[in-house]
C-alpha cells in the first residue's frame, strides 16, 4: 500500500501542473516542462524556414502582416499556429508592437525574440527587413548545425549515463523474480529500505553529474 500511495503521488506531480495555454505548456511540473522544451524546440528548428518564406514574401513587395500570413498558409505547427494567434490579435485591434511582444513571451523562444526586435527595430529606423530576416536565418542553421553537432559527440555520455542508471534497478529486478525468498525479506526491512534509498540517492547525483557534463550550451 504504501509503495502504491508513493508511485501515485509520484504520477500526480509528473502529471499536474499541465494547462494548455495558445498551444503551449503551462506549468511547473516535469511533464509540463518536457512537453514546452519539445515544442519550444520544434518551433526553433521551423523558424529559419519561416523567415525564408517572410522574406520572399517581402521582396515581392507584400507587407509585413501578409508575410506573417505566408507564414501561417505554408509554414508547419507549432509556427503557423503561432503566427495565426498573432494575426488574430492584430485583427482585434492589439498593437503592432504588443502582438510582437506578445508572441515573443508566449513561445519563449530565444531566437524569436531576437526576430522580434530586429522588426521592431526596423520598423522605427527604416532598415532593411528582408536583410536582416537572411542574416538572422542564416546565424540560426549555423548555431543549430553547431548544436547537432554537440548532440551527436555527447551521444555516447548520454547512453552510459542511462545505463548506468538503469543498471542498478535492473539487477534488482531480476534477483527479486529469481530470489524471491531474499530479496523480498531484505527489501522490507529497514536496513533493505536504507540501502534502496542511498542506491537511489546515489543513481540520482550521478546522473545529475552526467547532464552537467554532456549539457554543453552553445
Amino acid at each position: 500500500m504504501l509503495f502504491a500511495g508513493a508511485v501515485a503521488g509520484l504520477v500526480w506531480y509528473v502529471a499536474s501542473g499541465v494547462k494548455v495555454r495558445a498551444g503551449w505548456q503551462n506549468g511547473e511540473s516535469p511533464l509540463a516542462r518536457y512537453l514546452d522544451g519539445k515544442r519550444r524546440a520544434a518551433f526553433n528548428r521551423q523558424l529559419p524556414e519561416a523567415l525564408a518564406t517572410m522574406s520572399n514574401a517581402l521582396r515581392a513587395g507584400f507587407s509585413i502582416s501578409q508575410a506573417f500570413d505566408s507564414v501561417v498558409e505554408q509554414g508547419e505547427p507549432p509556427v503557423s499556429e503561432e503566427f495565426a494567434i498573432l494575426q488574430r490579435q492584430l485583427r482585434i485591434g492589439m498593437g503592432f508592437e504588443e502582438a510582437l511582444e506578445s508572441l515573443a513571451q508566449r513561445v519563449g523562444s530565444e531566437d524569436l525574440t531576437l526576430v522580434t526586435t530586429a522588426i521592431l527595430v526596423s520598423r522605427k529606423t527604416g532598415g532593411n527587413v528582408t536583410e536582416i530576416f537572411d542574416r538572422i536565418s542564416e546565424t540560426i542553421r549555423g548555431r543549430q548545425k553547431v548544436e547537432r553537432k554537440v548532440k551527436s559527440l555527447t551521444a555516447q555520455g548520454r547512453l552510459q549515463g542511462v545505463i548506468v542508471s538503469a543498471m542498478p534497478l535492473f539487477l534488482g529486478a531480476v534477483m527479486t523474480a529469481i530470489k524471491p525468498k531474499l530479496m523480498i525479506p531484505f527489501l522490507t526491512s529497514s536496513a533493505g529500505v536504507l540501502s534502496v534509498a542511498g542506491m537511489l540517492a546515489l543513481i540520482a547525483v550521478g546522473w545529475l553529474m552526467i547532464r552537467k557534463i554532456i549539457c554543453i550550451d552553445v
